[in-house]
């Protein structure tokens, strides 16, 4: 796994401005530790980070072939495959890293070698011959890759950080960035980010840019088809694409290890990965690792999405399945003093204490490991959320998590800035765009129908947000993290699996459950879906109150004349009614905590 970077300029000759490339890809040194690289010709600089995976001694980069350059962040696990059929056609290849692989598959495919690659990836090749530039990103977007067009090229780069170094790009928020930062926090729109005229490449879409201007085109989405399989063919072909997703995963020549929370989803990746796991230099049983708080039993309520502690479970699965367990126990100073950290991970505000605790269980997890695996994106698979059984009953027309609150914490900015981003309106064209984008099928129920699109608004609208934390926060730790239920032939066959069979029993991913029960112990295979754990200590909310208060209070920082009074008010009262945000008040304390250090620290203005 690797960081990215580059810089296309048609009108200057770029090798006059060398030290450009190595400022934005030193931006970029957490994602790569373990090497640095740049390359230039007159109208391109390309820049790589690498964290070293496969073929550690080789697959240095940018990598450069017959005119034709690449920088690459990723694994294609069927980059084996590849090779074998590039070398049928005449290919040879120096190293036994994927790098290669794909740079001679766009030699030989052109445009087409997209579709021909599994895996999770964001890349850039530069075609000398044609003085062309490629950007692809992975059909779930696990990668991420962010570009800005110049007025006379385009910058690129994994992060916005990478952008930031170029003297071309201004951090800038205009009306659209402060609505898609406060109203879409947890429906971020594809393509889009809240710094003006900074993009990201959406998932599944190659990009090519050229003189002439810039060509947008998909090369995978979900297909509406009918589910032909029975109930037990269904639970069969689960369990077929989910092992071989996670056994395809397990390709590394580092250390790797599993992320256990104790929950369905990181259990059955566990599970699998564990009968899989060939150990050699690196031990003979598969790794585990869980993050908890120190006293969590002491602090723990329980809310809809949190209805037991992870710990006992995580304990329980680690000896059932036999893999070295290591709990990461964390506490509120520890919170407190990462929080600015994490932040600069993302280039933008985020989730408060649930980026922090996860980049310090990575932090923790990279002492040993280099790769992890994740369980990351069942629900938004499977339907494991409580609001897909809602809808069916209730639909609300809308996005689904924001039911309790219908502008997200946009409730939360004041008159003069609400009327100027306009959250409302801007929340309602992006929920229309996203339904628009959604694929049909005939002879559906009204149920069924309905269904089909909150599974796709969160694969599409929520899931990108789950992702883009776990990038970030990984690496920022140099942690590759790999997600095998993002597999896209796992995602595309469950999409059109009726929900009366994904929620077979009775019960969220009851398909899934059934997929992995002979594997794990029957406490966890029925236990209810547990979100990622909260940082309920009253300690760290008091402190979080405390730095919102003074920054709402600072006449020079952005938050006093951007907040409604009332709604600060109402968050900052221990004793009072809560203010329903999307992401709860907790997570909206940290919110504002994160924003007022980004503005103040990334010179961010308003348009």
């Amino acid at each position: 796994m690797c960081g990215i970077v580059g810089w296309v300029d048609w009108q200057r000759d770029l090798r006059d401005h060398r030290d450009v490339l190595p400022a934005m890809t030193e931006t970029l040194a957490c994602r790569g530790p373990d090497g640095s690289g740049v390359w230039t010709a007159r109208h391109v600089g390309f820049g790589h980070r690498r964290l070293a995976v496969l073929d550690v001694a080789g697959g240095a980069q940018p990598a450069v072939a017959e005119a034709v350059a690449m920088t690459y962040n990723g694994e294609v696990y069927n980059f084996r495959e590849l090779r074998d059929e590039l070398q049928a056609k005449g290919h040879r290849f120096t190293t036994a890293c994927d790098t290669e692989v794909v740079l001679r598959a766009y030699l030989e495919w052109g445009e087409d070698f997209a579709g021909r690659l599994s895996g999770m990836y964001a890349l850039a090749i530069w075609d000398g011959r044609t003085e062309e530039l490629v950007l692809l990103r992975d059909r779930l977007g696990v990668k991420p890759l962010y570009f800005t067009r110049t007025s006379d090229g385009v910058i690129f780069g994994s992060e916005p950080k990478a952008l930031l170094a170029n003297p071309g790009f201004a951090p800038v928020i205009d009306a659209d960035g402060l609505a898609e930062l406060f109203a879409a926090a947890s429906a971020p729109t594809p393509g889009r980010s809240p710094l003006r005229g900074l993009s990201e490449v959406r998932p599944g879409t190659l990009v090519r840019v050229s003189r002439r201007g810039t060509h947008h085109r998909t090369y995978w989405s979900l297909t509406a088809r009918p589910h032909e399989d029975g109930d037990e063919a269904t639970v069969r072909r689960v369990r077929e694409l989910l092992s071989s997703a996670v056994d395809e995963q397990l390709v590394s020549d580092v250390p790797l290890c599993s992320l256990l929370s104790g929950g369905l989803d990181s259990s059955a990746v566990t599970a699998l990965g564990a009968l899989s796991y060939r150990g050699g230099a690196y031990g003979d049983k598969l790794s585990s690792y869980a993050v908890d708080f120190h006293d969590s039993g002491k602090h723990f309520q329980e809310t809809t999405l949190h209805h037991s502690l992870d710990a006992p479970y995580a304990r329980a699965v680690a000896s059932h399945v036999g893999t070295g367990h290591t709990e990461v126990l964390l506490d509120v100073p520890d919170l407190l003093a990462w929080s600015d950290a994490t932040t600069r991970a993302r280039d933008l505000p985020g989730l408060g204490d649930a980026d922090i605790s996860l980049h310090l269980l990575f932090r923790r997890v990279a002492r040993d490991c280099t790769v992890a695996l994740s369980g990351e994106s069942a629900d938004e698979v499977f339907g494991g959320y409580p609001w897909f059984a809602r809808e069916a009953a209730e639909p609300t027309g809308f996005f689904p998590w924001y039911r309790a609150a219908p502008l997200g914490l946009a409730g939360l900015l004041g008159a003069e800035a609400a009327a100027w981003c306009r959250p409302g309106a801007y929340l309602a064209e992006s929920y229309a765009q996203a339904m628009r984008e959604v694929p049909r099928l005939g002879g559906e129920s009204a149920a069924d129908r309905r269904l089909r699109e909150v599974g796709h608004l969160y694969l599409t609208r929520f899931l990108p947000l789950l992702l883009t934390r776990m990038d970030r926060m990984s690496m920022a730790a140099g942690l590759e993290v790999r997600v095998p239920f993002c597999d896209h032939r796992l995602v595309d066959y469950v999409w059109n699996v009726p929900w009366r069979l994904k929620c077979a029993g009775g019960v969220e991913k009851g398909l899934l459950r059934r997929a992995v029960a002979d594997l794990l112990p029957a406490e966890v295979v029925n236990r209810p879906k547990s979100a990622y754990p909260a940082m309920q200590n009253p300690a760290y909310v008091a402190s979080l109150r405390a730095r919102v208060r003074d920054a709402v209070a600072d006449p020079a920082g952005p938050l006093k004349d951007l907040l409604d009074p009332d709604a600060v008010r109402a968050l900052l009262d221990p004793g009072g009614p809560q203010p329903a945000t999307t992401l709860g008040s907790v997570r909206a304390l940290g919110f504002l905590v994160q924003f007022d250090h980004w503005f103040r620290t990334y010179g961010v203005t308003f348009a």
